[in-house]
């Protein structure tokens, strides 16, 4: 099946379904000389996996990744890097008498039109399982950016349902505030905002009781990065970003600064006003060339389709989980109309495994022009 690629520079190629053995990612185009082990990719792909929390999927998989290819002695050699993470704990025979039915809110119909036959088994290959391999692949990409130019992606639950959380300052959020509460509980919603995170994570235990199930917004910030990525014209970074967003499953919505609040504002309300930032080393005005910042960042880091050096602010607005526990009108193959519940397990809040699915995309968009930026010119872009 086509569209199983992502990148240029920085590809990286999935594969495997949701009740198969497990699944593989290629990721060509990584530097040599970076140092990567199981350690470096174990520690997203357990904020990704199932299981992790009364909150998520019982599914219980370790996802626990094997490195095939690519790495010598600690260290990536150049040549393609080659991840396998198996699937431990599928239970195909949840999803027996959905063979021929077509689910509310799944992809079944289209993929039976599209191909004439398709893995009803958990969704097949358009599971969210199959994040798995991107989120493997992604940490390859934070190391590569923190390497290229120190660049960091934080993401965290901004909403769930009609829950909102108070973040006055994106960029100065910290991975600590993510995972850990003050309390220094684990924060099973992800959200940085305590008082918010109590209420989001009463809001899924209802819905859930209920059988039912909610959905909400990621925002995701990647600061350090250097000004000069993207194209000005099809490739843009934000069209590509939005992208990479948007190829996750379940995401209806992306949109970065102030996104659609930009539709009530005046050009003057909206721009955002050159300056000269702070002197590096703090030194003299004239000892060296400040760099260049903005005094707001409603342009959320991009602007002309290229970054400016400030903090790039996305938000992506992610469905409430489409299988339910509740019965729901649909028909089958044939055409005959019938009630079903969903089998399986399934998270009742797709937001807080999102989290590092969102943060693995932005990674590896801004690896990938990275790459391509220092493979097009000699200019280096600037922090």
């Amino acid at each position: 099946m086509p569209g199983s690629s992502f990148g240029r520079a920085f590809q990286v190629t999935t594969a495997g379904e949701s009740h198969g053995p497990g699944h593989v990612v290629i990721v060509d185009g990584c530097p040599p000389g970076i140092a990567l082990s199981v350690d470096d990719l174990r520690r997203d792909l357990r904020r990704r996996r199932p299981g992790q929390s009364p909150l998520v999927t019982a599914r219980n998989e370790a996802d626990e990744p094997e490195i095939l290819a690519g790495v010598f002695e600690g260290r990536t050699t150049g040549t393609a890097i080659a991840i396998l993470v198996r699937n431990t704990d599928a239970r195909s025979d949840d999803y027996a008498d959905l063979r021929g039915v077509y689910r509310p809110g799944h992809a079944d119909y289209g993929y039976q039109v599209k191909l004439g036959h398709r893995d009803h088994r958990g969704g097949g290959r358009g599971s969210a399982r199959e994040t798995v391999a991107r989120v493997a692949a992604g940490a390859i990409a934070r190391k590569v950016i923190v390497e290229a130019f120190g660049g960091q992606v934080v993401g965290y639950v901004r909403q769930v349902g009609e829950v909102i959380a108070e973040v006055s300052e994106p960029a100065a959020v910290t991975v600590e505030q993510v995972e850990t509460l003050p309390s220094g509980e684990p924060n099973l919603v992800r959200c940085p905002d305590a008082a918010a995170a109590q209420r989001m994570v009463a809001l899924i235990e209802q819905v859930r009781d209920e059988g039912d199930s909610i959905g909400g917004v990621a925002e995701i910030v990647a600061t350090g990065v250097v000004a000069g990525l993207g194209e000005p014209v099809f490739d843009k970074l934000k069209a590509d970003l939005g992208k990479a967003l948007l190829s996750l499953p379940a995401v209806l919505g992306v949109e970065y600064g102030v996104g659609f609040g930009c539709a009530t504002m005046r050009g003057r309300q909206h721009n955002d006003r050159f300056v000269a930032g702070p002197v590096p080393g703090g030194g003299e005005p004239g000892d060296a060339q400040p760099p260049i910042v903005t005094d707001t960042n409603r342009h959320g880091g991009i602007l002309g389709g290229i970054s400016t050096g400030m903090p790039i602010v996305l938000r992506a607005a992610v469905k409430p989980t489409s299988s339910l526990q509740q019965l729901q009108q649909s028909v089958n193959e044939a055409g005959e109309p019938l009630e079903i519940a969903a089998a399986g397990r399934h998270d009742p809040c797709l937001l807080p495994r999102f989290v590092p699915m969102g943060e693995a995309m932005v990674a590896l968009t801004l690896a990938d022009h990275y790459l391509r930026q220092r493979g097009q010119t000699t200019a280096e872009p600037t922090s």
